[in-house]
């Protein structure tokens, strides 16, 4: 029987994805009022530089084992101080977003590194002023509480993370248990964390249930840690050799999987 769902919290119930597009949107625009850059064309170099550059630092081995990607690093403050690489990230960071910006501006023809920095602050800002959740988050949660025990799993930085959670402060109350990777010291997909999640809970793997987007971190990790995993496949995504549980395309489908178990 399940008492427990665990959900992932990116692109699950927070539409990150959409909240960086706007973010990208906001800032290339006034590159293309200023200069008459085509945004969408600077919106492809910047995050093309910003993998480049992110993937060059001697952290990146930890951002891929905690599940924090290019595009948080452009606007995260990474003030957690429980870990030699947070620090270092700390510290990079603010070069990082200039030298991104004015990489993409210089690939559109234009180096300015002024700029570049100028539009490196305006970033973050827009990124704060953009959180968006799916419709049916809260609805689905709201349906949950009280019958089953809520634990949100979610891979990233604490710092960035409780942000993410304070700029959608209703999302909080829902859960029992809030669990993020840069604190536990791993990240999905290691069974661990799943491990951690279940004895914080004080339930059996075979108790709960592991919903999120992710066929890498959330579905692999719920796989490896034997618990049922459930894949919200909203765009049509083709799947690899991951295979989860159960898959659906829109939240409300968790119902039907809930009953039949």
């Amino acid at each position: 029987m399940i008492k427990a769902i665990f959900f992932d919290l990116d692109d699950t119930l927070l539409w990150d994805q959409k909240s960086v597009k706007e973010a990208f949107f906001a800032t290339c625009k006034l590159a293309e009022e200023r200069y008459e850059i085509d945004h969408h064309h600077l919106e492809e170099a910047v995050r093309e530089a910003a993998r480049e550059l992110y993937s060059s630092y001697e952290f990146y081995s930890f951002t891929q084992m905690i599940g924090i990607n290019p595009f948080e690093g452009l606007w995260g403050d990474f003030l957690d101080d429980h870990h030699d690489d947070f620090r270092k990230m700390k510290e990079t960071v603010p070069n990082y977003r200039r030298d991104a910006w004015t990489a993409g501006l210089k690939k559109m023809g234009l180096d300015n590194p002024q700029f570049g920095q100028e539009l490196a602050e305006i970033f973050p800002k827009e990124r704060r002023k953009a959180p968006f959740v799916y419709e049916e988050s809260f609805k689905i949660l709201e349906n949950l509480k009280g019958k089953y025990q809520l634990l949100l799993l979610t891979n990233g930085s604490p710092d960035l993370q409780n942000t993410k959670l304070t700029i959608t402060p209703e999302l909080v109350p829902y859960f029992d248990q809030i669990v993020i990777s840069g604190d536990f010291g791993r990240g999905k997909p290691d069974p661990s964390i799943f491990e951690h999640a279940l004895t914080l809970m004080s339930i059996h793997k075979d108790e709960a249930i592991m919903v999120g987007d992710n066929l890498m971190t959330d579905i692999l990790g719920a796989n490896r840690a034997g618990m049922k995993s459930v894949w919200i496949n909203r765009h049509n995504k083709e799947r690899n050799e991951v295979i989860p549980t159960y898959e659906i395309k829109h939240l409300e489908e968790l119902y039907l999987i809930l009953k039949a178990l």
